[in-house]
């Protein structure tokens, strides 16, 4: 610098804002140049173009006063309130704007593309930017994809319910899905379309006849129709959960210990039929219940045991009694037949002895076989 004069080379890559009173006045272009810089009313800052953005804090001033100027040097790009800006540079994807963006870009070197997306009314980010747009948060625009845009990954026998503002407006199938939160609340809630199972554990319940027990159900449901599940339910499985609480608690309220123990399936038709009616309305559809287990006290299960045992008892005292009455029936058959029949008396005679000598060793006779079968083995009906 001499005299007041300061010595400025702009490069091929750089260009030169020339401010006289604190306003831009002209673009210099790669050269050298002398600023006399008198009372500091000039300034040349010197801008590197391969960054593409000019920032200028008066930038509407600007384009307003000096739109020659503008149009010669820069892109402008002037987005409405309902509008989204994909900013390209040298063909890839470097960056979003929002809507109501006003921004400078240099012309050269960088080539540097907006494409203008409306998304008053549609929204949804294009399916060929979707997977870049995305996966974008290893990118030096990920900041701006954070905040700009909500993604979301639909499972497998799953189905998505796009929620914009509180208010559900579309079923979404198994994918990738990108939307623009500008000017909007966007959600993606998953439904499970597969058979699901729901555990009711632990429920301590009194039966009729006041006995106290722990009782475990088990059930299988489907969600058929996720729209209406949602829209009418705020918690699908809570709701399932309650509605199996109370099936079982009425069921179980209006019966006898032993009704229950002897009846499982039955009571299991009984809480499948209420929670049925209940749920289907709401696009559920319960495909099975059962009970575990059901769990005593300590107590009430020594009194059971104890039942059962006498139980068991008289069965068998009963059953002990019913054959000895068949077969004292049936030696009073066989007396009868004896009494009517000589030649069977003889017979029944003989079928003695012959027991009575297989415990003998040594049989002494007298008067004969007919001694023996006379005074040897006597069976006598006395005539009542």
């Amino acid at each position: 610098m001499m005299f007041g004069l300061k010595r400025i080379v702009i490069a091929q890559h750089e260009r030169g804002v020339y401010i006289k009173d604190r306003s831009i006045a002209k673009i210099l272009e790669p050269g050298i140049y002398h600023q006399f810089n008198l009372l500091n009313r000039v300034m040349i800052e010197v801008h590197d173009l391969t960054v593409p953005e000019f920032n200028y804090p008066y930038l509407d001033v600007l384009v307003k006063e000096n739109r020659e100027l503008v149009d010669k040097y820069f892109q402008f790009i002037d987005l409405g309130e309902h509008k989204v800006g994909l900013v390209y540079k040298n063909g890839q994807l470097s960056g979003v704007l929002s809507p109501g963006t006003r921004k400078l870009y240099w012309k050269d070197p960088v080539d540097v593309k907006i494409e203008v997306l409306d998304i008053e009314q549609d929204f949804t980010i294009p399916e060929k930017l979707v997977g870049l747009i995305s996966n974008a948060r290893m990118t030096s625009m990920s900041r701006e994809v954070v905040n700009s845009v909500y993604a979301c990954e639909v499972s497998d026998d799953h189905i998505g319910l796009l929620i914009v503002n509180g208010k559900l407006v579309q079923q979404l199938k198994p994918g990738i899905h990108a939307y623009w939160k500008f000017n909007r609340t966007v959600k993606v809630e998953q439904v499970e379309l597969r058979l699901q199972v729901m555990e009711v554990q632990g429920q301590e319940i009194l039966t009729k006849d006041k006995v106290s027990l722990r009782i475990n159900l088990s059930a299988h449901y489907q969600i058929t129709e996720p729209v209406t599940a949602r829209s009418k339910l705020l918690n699908i499985t809570d709701y399932i959960y309650r509605e199996l609480q109370f099936a079982l608690r009425q069921v179980v309220g209006v019966r006898t210990l032993d009704s229950l123990l002897g009846s499982k399936n039955e009571m299991d038709a009984v809480i499948f039929e209420l929670v049925h009616k209940k749920i289907t309305q709401f696009g559920i559809e319960v495909r099975s219940v059962g009970v575990k287990d059901v769990i005593l006290p300590g107590e009430m299960k020594d009194i059971l045991n104890q039942v059962v045992a006498a139980e068991k008892v008289a069965q068998a005292n009963v059953i002990k009694r019913r054959e000895e009455t068949a077969a004292t029936r049936s030696l009073l058959n066989t007396a009868r037949l004896m009494d009517d029949n000589p030649t069977l008396m003889r017979l029944k005679e003989l079928e003695v002895l012959e027991k009575v000598t297989e415990k003998i060793d040594k049989l002494t006779v007298f008067g004969g076989l007919e001694g023996i079968l006379k005074d040897t083995v006597r069976i006598k009906v006395n005539a009542d």
